[in-house]
């Protein structure tokens, strides 16, 4: 009667054992018996190989940028370079005022030709006010403090912002967008460039500011005008003794061209 051939012997050093249901290890393809069939147990040569390709591809998938803002530990898939100091930041990071950037001033007047364009053109505005001297100042500042606690119970906004950080606006969103205004709460500390950002993030506006020759949004004073500059925080113009603005009170979000400094048709908005 011919034997049955049935079943493997084991493929371990000194063990040999028949099995009817052998293991077939993924790393050596050798044969093996249940108590051998584990890499360890049998000393499968393939797996340092495996560990070399594992850790080969974790040291690929580990190329990130941290970013060099203090303590903060976040990092980005891709570089994220400030142009003035050429360190790489988080996206949360980015603007000069939120990285402290060593290379940013502190705030100054406007160029001369550039405030004396923008006198030019709304002298007119200013004369009226002139006239009315400190009262009307006193009004716009009565009229946002009214409008304050309407935005109080309305606005959105980052709810991590504390409560003595925030101030709250009127924002009036670009003429292309169906929606006219949002009530909204902002971080006195933020640069208009972060306001930005997150206006267009929350309203889900068009946003590219990174582009070089596309418009770009900005935040423009809602009595002047004025075009303010991205790189300076709401607390800077909020504490402006000039021309301020008012927590409780409005400002515009509109497209301007690259070198454009004023929105001239601000009564069309507000």
């Amino acid at each position: 009667m011919a034997e049955l051939d049935i079943g493997q012997h084991c493929g371990a050093e000194h063990c040999n054992q028949l099995d009817f249901l052998p293991f077939v290890c993924d790393g050596c393809s050798g044969v093996f018996c249940l108590q051998h069939r584990s890499r360890a147990s049998h000393g499968c040569p393939g797996s340092e190989v495996s560990k070399t390709s594992i850790a080969s591809v974790k040291s690929e998938e580990a190329v990130t940028h941290p970013c060099m803002y203090g303590s903060c530990k976040a990092r980005e898939l891709i570089p994220v370079l400030c142009s003035s100091c050429d360190k790489t930041f988080c996206l949360g990071h980015r603007h000069q005022s939120d990285h402290e950037c060593e290379k940013l001033e502190s705030p100054q007047p406007r160029m001369a030709a550039t405030q004396q364009l923008v006198k030019d053109i709304i002298g007119s505005k200013k004369e009226a006010t002139a006239k009315k001297g400190r009262k009307g100042s006193k009004n716009s500042e009565t009229a946002a403090k009214v409008s304050l606690m309407k935005l109080k119970m309305h606005a959105t906004g980052n709810a991590a912002v504390p409560q003595s950080e925030r101030v709250y606006f009127q924002v009036f969103l670009p003429k292309e967008i169906k929606e006219k205004s949002k009530p909204m709460f902002f971080s006195s500390k933020w640069s208009l460039g972060k306001v930005v950002d997150f206006v267009a993030s929350s309203a889900n506006i068009k946003n590219e500011n990174n582009r070089a020759c596309a418009k770009k949004l900005r935040v423009c004073h809602a009595v002047s005008g004025e075009a303010l500059p991205l790189d300076q925080t709401l607390e800077t113009w909020i504490s402006n003794s000039e021309n301020p603005l008012y927590n409780g009170g409005n400002i515009i979000l509109e497209y301007l061209d690259n070198h454009c400094e004023l929105l001239e048709d601000v009564e069309s908005y507000v």
